[in-house]
This record gives structure tokens, C-alpha cells and sequence, in this order.
């Protein structure tokens, strides 16, 4: 059996390790684009501030580790053009020569892409998706004395850190009225906003950027508010699903104009799968299909697609529920399930509480103050959680809260809930178990 997987990103990576691992006696071709695979664009911030010091960090394997020990096919700088469904063949762009491979099945890893603004790219306006490209990235952004952040969700919070960091003046621009819009409801996001602010970058909200100006480079933004200089421009707006290829072939798009699959990972197409940022995810909460690109995702649904592009239906993705943890410096931020605007748009009655709390016991040195937000439906469901502080607990208690929502646990399942306890490492009331009583009316 041949299998062949486009995209050597999180799930291609994936999909193609997995797919040898159940078939040892086929044949696993990965195709990449770059000269990397398993690459992490999550770490690119990191390189920039210099806390990730070599370019090559940003991989977790590299090529020549995935034909010798996994025994996969890698073929790096490498660009698949066209699929041709009936004779099941990929045209590749490869060393100056245009190459056909043969396929049995075919995964498409393809990702996602950086939205971008209208007009002429230029030099200094930067987009960070691939850390192919993070050297000229770390290069530009550290000549330029201020820099301009376009977009004040996940990325533009983290360029933020790196940049200021890095001794930079930050300006940032963010569209909506609050930071995080779509993560976080505007009381939390409110949090991350003061300390940005003490870090000293400029926050710009409801302030969005309606010009770029400059002739090779950009030298100013313009805003409905203003106009202002800049030595470079971050554009973190958000990423798009690259189904360029895929649509090529007919394949049918689902939400947010990614691939449309099933639990298996197969596409409108026969023998054809799609997974990670290239394609839809399913909502627990919800229970409908939605478009969250996110690493960890991507790696599951990668085992998912190279487990059944080689052995039939054997292993199913059960779907999300839009967990994701960022920082600033030392400030945390975590999210998981729906907000209270998520759960107003779809339609769901809901109640929400909110808490500030203790990470250890109040006689234990190091504690820090964090704020739990917990959203719950008509029957007391937990739907949603938002945790906000500096001490990374924050992480581990919105993991407890993701499991939580996927098992359609109730606030008095929550609160009755056995988690541990010790001086160091938590109150002997949990900051979870504090929010969760919030709604007892009285019962516990």
C-alpha cells in the first residue's frame, strides 16, 4: 500500500508515523513544502525573545530521523501542485524537477495560512506561521526600534511579550473593544489588559487598521483615530485553512471553509483524509462542526487519519471543546469550552460565576491570586471556563475544567470532585471547588 501525506506540519507528521506504525510493510511518503517537519510555529514568539536560542529547537524531528528510525519517505522543499483522484497520483515540484508519486491513500495536511490586509506586501509586514521563515522574522524585528501589532488575540499577545522583551516599543491594535475577543469575555480580558499596559505597550482598542502606508517599506498605520509612525508591522489577525489544493479536487468545504470530514478523518473523497488546521473539528458542546486550528488537535487528528488511511475505520476522533493556554510573561491565561458571548450567539441560556482565589494554602509562601470564571447552561452544566493568573496553575486547572465540559459534568459533580490538596500546591479549598459552589443556592 502506498500512502501519502501532504504537510509535515503537527498532524502530516503525524498521520504519517501512525499510518507505518499500524502497516509496517507499506510504503509512507511525507511531503513538506520547507526544509522542516514536526515544526512548531507555537515556539516562533519564544525564538524572537531569544528564549528559544537555535532555529533548529523549533523542530522535534528532523528528516533524516524519520526515514531511519520510522522508516518513512520524506521529501523536504518539496511542493505537491495537483491530485489526480483517478489514477491517484500527486504532482510535486521537486529539485527543479516535476515529479508524480503514486497513492493508494492520501492524507492532506496542508494547515493554515495567515489572513493578511489588502495591498502590496512589503518587506517589514511580517505574518508568523511557519518557523521556516523565523530567521528573517528575528532579523527584522530586531532592527526595528517600534513595532506595530495587528490583532490582540493569542499571537499578538505573545509577539508582545517578545517584543517588549526585546526593548521595542509595541503599539497594539486590536478591532474589538476587549483583548482576546473570541477566547475570553471582556471581564477577564481586562486582566491581560492591565498588565500589558504595566509592561508599557500601547494598547490601541476598538482601533482598527484601515491603511498601510509606505512604498517597499511600511512606515505608517493608519487608523480611523490616527496616524502612526512604525519601523515594522506584525499582522496577527488570524489564520485562514490553506485549501488551496484541496479544492483543486472538489473536495467539499465544511466550517469556516475548512476541508469538511468525519469522526474518521475521511473527506468527500474516497481514500482521501484531511487533518490539523486544513480541516473541521467537531463541538462537544455545540455538537456541530466548527474551525479551532490548534497544535494539539492537529496531533490527534493526525493518528486519527494515518490510522485509517492504513487500516480502515479503526480509531475515531471524538471532537473538541476549544481548550488553549497563552502568557504574558508571568501572567497566565486559559480558556476552555464557551464563553458568555458563545453561549449567547448559539442560543444557550446560561449563568456564569466568577472568583479570585489562592494557588496555595494562605501560610504557604509564592501564592498567587487567580481569577476562575466558570459558565454553566439551565441545568447547571458546565459549558465554559476562563482562568487568569500568574502562577501556572492556571494551565493545570483549565485541563481539570476541559475534561470536566467534555463529560458534560454538572457544577455539583465539580464541586464534589476528589482533587488534591496540599499547602504547596493548593487551599485546601481548590480555587475550582470555590467557583463550582458559587452556584449551589444553598444545597452544598
Amino acid at each position: 500500500m502506498n500512502i501519502v501525506v501532504i504537510g509535515g506540519g503537527a498532524a502530516g507528521a503525524s498521520a504519517a508515523v501512525r499510518a507505518k506504525r499500524i502497516k509496517p510493510d507499506s510504503s509512507v511518503v511525507l511531503i513538506e513544502a520547507t526544509d522542516m517537519v514536526t515544526h512548531g510555529p507555537c515556539a516562533i514568539p519564544f525564538y524572537i525573545e531569544g528564549i528559544v536560542k537555535e532555529r533548529s529547537q523549533l523542530v522535534t524531528y528532523t528528516p533524516d530521523y524519520l526515514e531511519k528510525k520510522r522508516g518513512i519517505k520524506v521529501f523536504i522543499n518539496t511542493r505537491a501542485t495537483e491530485i489526480d483522484i483517478d489514477k491517484k497520483v500527486v504532482t510535486v515540484e521537486r529539485n527543479g524537477n516535476v515529479e508524480k508519486i503514486k497513492w493508494d491513500k492520501l492524507v492532506l495536511a496542508t494547515g493554515a495560512i495567515p489572513i493578511t490586509l489588502p495591498g502590496n506586501p512589503k518587506e517589514n509586514v511580517l505574518t508568523l506561521r511557519h518557523p521556516a521563515y523565523a530567521d528573517k522574522l528575528r532579523e527584522t524585528l530586531t532592527r526595528a526600534r517600534t513595532v506595530a501589532i495587528v490583532g490582540g488575540g493569542y499571537l499578538g499577545i505573545e509577539m508582545a511579550e517578545a517584543l517588549t522583551a526585546l526593548g521595542k516599543k509595541v503599539l497594539l491594535f486590536e478591532k474589538e473593544p476587549s483583548l482576546m475577543p473570541i477566547a475570553l469575555d471582556p471581564d477577564m480580558a481586562k486582566l491581560v489588559e492591565t498588565e500589558l499596559l504595566s509592561r508599557g505597550v500601547e494598547l490601541h482598542l476598538e482601533e482598527p487598521v484601515i491603511e498601510i502606508v509606505g512604498r517597499n517599506l511600511a512606515e505608517k498605520i493608519i487608523t480611523p483615530k490616527g496616524e502612526y509612525a512604525v519601523d515594522a508591522i506584525v499582522l496577527a489577525i488570524g489564520v485562514k485553512p490553506n485549501t488551496e489544493l484541496a479544492q483543486k479536487i472538489g473536495i467539499k468545504l465544511g466550517a469556516g471553509g475548512a476541508i469538511a470530514v468525519n469522526e474518521y478523518m475521511e473527506t468527500s473523497i474516497e481514500d482521501v483524509y484531511a487533518a490539523g488546521d486544513v480541516a473541521e473539528k467537531y463541538h462537544r458542546i455545540l455538537e456541530k462542526k466548527v474551525w479551532i486550528p490548534l497544535a494539539t488537535t492537529a496531533n490527534k487528528e493526525g493518528q486519527v487519519a494515518g490510522a485509517n488511511a492504513a487500516g480502515g475505520r479503526v480509531l475515531s476522533f471524538k471532537g473538541i471543546v476549544g481548550t488553549s493556554v497563552t502568557k504574558f510573561y508571568d501572567l497566565y491565561i486559559a480558556r476552555t469550552g464557551l464563553t458568555e458571548k458563545e453561549a449567547l450567539d448559539h442560543g444557550i441560556r446560561y449563568r456564569s460565576a466568577t472568583v479570585k482565589a489562592r494557588t496555595k494554602a494562605h501560610y504557604y509562601p509564592g501564592a498567587a491570586e487567580v481569577t476562575v470564571k466558570i459558565v454553566v447552561d439551565n441545568n447547571d452544566i458546565i459549558v465554559g471556563a476562563q482562568a487568569i493568573g500568574k502562577d501556572i496553575s492556571v494551565a493545570h486547572y483549565i485541563d481539570i475544567m476541559a475534561v470536566a465540559i467534555a463529560n458534560r459534568m454538572t457544577v455539583e459533580d465539580l464541586f464534589f470532585s476528589d482533587l488534591g490538596y496540599m499547602p504547596a500546591t493548593a487551599p485546601v479549598w481548590h480555587p475550582l471547588i470555590i467557583a463550582a459552589r458559587q452556584f449551589s443556592k444553598g444545597r452544598f
